[in-house]
């Protein structure tokens, strides 16, 4: 069997990159291979991902302080540039019907610390933040009263002379990537896609024909039904590889160049979950503190109101772990397989230099009830854990790459890792991952359809789903707000 496009995994990155490919391309003919029974069962899952609508406002680690003191705020303006862009093409394709605005829902996004040297970190923060346009409106308070306002639980039993201090943006969102996911993979299918459930992809061949005469170069993706335990061979022009933490194993079976040297690192995650209705009631906002030492981004503690299939809720997490399982639903053999000769020395230089995670992890995994209710109350001082009930969230596969200095670096991040000649590409990492879908996705096409997206007709229709589509917003500041508004009103982004 043959098809233009195949997407490996029914979840957020493989829904966008169709979504996109479908309105540029009616004509192309996509299949997309999940190996659960639904779509946006593993990391789109809404309780496997943190949902935030990740725009850089409150999420303390995308900031740092530079040797000189100053702050950079860069990583945190390019997160919301990339936000902004994800926005636009949700209200678009609300706008054409083609979704429901369901899945998104405007919720405060707060930062919150407590000791001096915290309060001057996120004062510092705010004032470099606000001489970008994105952020300008940003509030910031360090009095208790007005905090309390913002955040009620944060303020509910804390010590009236503890220093502390937040900052607040109203403009943030709250994401169900499940309900989206799926609703864009149901439309997919409605305009001929074709979507095949419990099958899973077993290994990715190329066919060149200069070696085996073959008169066009494809991929062969061998893919085994699972209901019916049988396999057969789907060859393809172009294969994105979008399986989340099972993406590094099928892009080795690829054996690209440019994918040999990297590896992977999970990480696993729970949550605490309120099971009292009056105080996730009480609780309008997500609010972010700063990470442990040695905690890897995805374990910044929040306190978060979410809407998840619909109902409100309110967790608190995440509370890291270690698993070998490189999916939720996968296997611990997982890590020991994905080692190659040629990703060993990387795997081993990221080891020996995140010695602190390491530790972290360990701690983190030893964790008893009063260890977490202590790390709850750090955030909401009057919580009881009857109140709380403990839930495993997704897993997830950090990035670890070659590096000159150290033979290899953990990346906390996304990495999209296309073959030379744009036929195959793959997605590794995490956070903020979902969030960003649809900037990552255009970037990929960029790398494999170079030609087709320097063509008027494909950049017509990016420009209608993506206005700011090929410049950046924040240097255009009259742009950014008249977009903010019109995709908070197709949205029905209310406060």
């Amino acid at each position: 069997m043959s098809t233009d496009v195949v997407l490996i995994g029914a979840g957020i990155m493989s829904a966008t990159l169709g979504t996109f490919l479908q309105a540029l391309d009616p004509n192309l003919r996509i299949r997309i291979y999940e190996r659960l029974d639904r779509a946006a069962a593993e990391s789109s899952d809404a309780w496997n991902n943190a949902g935030t609508g990740h725009s850089g406002f409150c999420e303390l680690n995308y900031t740092t302080r530079n040797a000189d003191g100053t702050m950079n705020v860069q990583k945190a303006a390019g997160v919301a540039e990339s936000f902004e862009i994800s926005r636009q093409f949700w209200a678009s394709l609300v706008h054409q019907g083609i979704i429901r605005p369901d899945f998104i829902r405007s919720v405060p996004h707060c930062a919150f610390v407590w000791g001096d040297e915290n309060v001057r970190f996120l004062r510092d923060r705010y004032e470099a933040m606000k001489q970008v346009p994105l952020f300008e409106q940003m509030e910031y308070s360090d009095d208790p009263a007005t905090i309390e306002q913002w955040m009620p639980l944060v303020m509910d039993g804390r010590a009236p002379n503890e220093k502390v201090a937040a900052t607040w943006m109203p403009i943030g969102t709250d994401v169900d990537f499940g309900t989206l996911t799926r609703s864009l993979i149901e439309r997919l299918e409605a305009n001929g896609a074709q979507v095949f459930y419990n099958y899973e992809v077993r290994d990715i061949h190329r066919f060149n024909p200069d070696t085996e005469g073959d008169s066009t170069p494809f991929w062969q993706v061998r893919v085994k039904n699972q209901s019916q335990d049988y396999q057969e061979n789907i060859q393809a022009q172009f294969v994105f590889i979008g399986a989340g933490g099972g993406a590094l194993h099928l892009l080795q079976t690829a054996d690209i160049p440019e994918g040999r040297h990297f590896g992977g690192f999970p990480v696993s995650g729970q949550w605490l979950r309120c099971t009292n209705p009056d105080i996730i009631e009480h609780h309008s906002a997500k609010v972010y503190g700063k990470a442990a030492v040695g905690a890897p981004p995805m374990s910044v503690p929040h306190l978060d109101t979410r809407k998840i299939e619909g109902q409100k809720a309110l967790l608190f997490g995440p509370y890291a772990g270690f698993s070998t399982k490189f999916l939720k639903h996968g296997s611990y053999l997982d890590l020991p397989e994905s080692l190659r000769m040629s990703n060993l020395v990387p795997m081993l230089g990221a080891g020996l230099h995140n010695i602190p995670l390491t530790k972290y992890l360990i701690q983190q995994v030893t964790q008893s009830d009063a260890d977490r209710l202590a790390a709850l109350r750090e955030y909401y001082p009057a919580a009881d854990l009857k109140d709380w009930e403990l839930i495993v969230a997704g897993q997830r596969v950090q990035v670890i790459k070659a590096d000159e200095k150290n033979g290899g670096v953990l990346e906390f991040g996304t990495e999209v890792v296309a073959a030379a000649d744009g036929s195959l590409a793959a997605l590794l990492g995490a956070s903020p991952g979902a969030s960003t879908a649809a900037a990552i996705m255009l970037t990929l096409m960029e790398k494999c359809f170079p030609d087709q997206m320097a063509s008027a007709g494909w950049q017509t229709t990016i420009q209608e789903l993506v206005p700011s589509y090929g410049h950046t917003l924040a240097d255009h500041p009259e742009q950014l707000r008249q977009l903010r508004s019109e995709t908070a009103r197709v949205l029905d982004l209310v406060g």
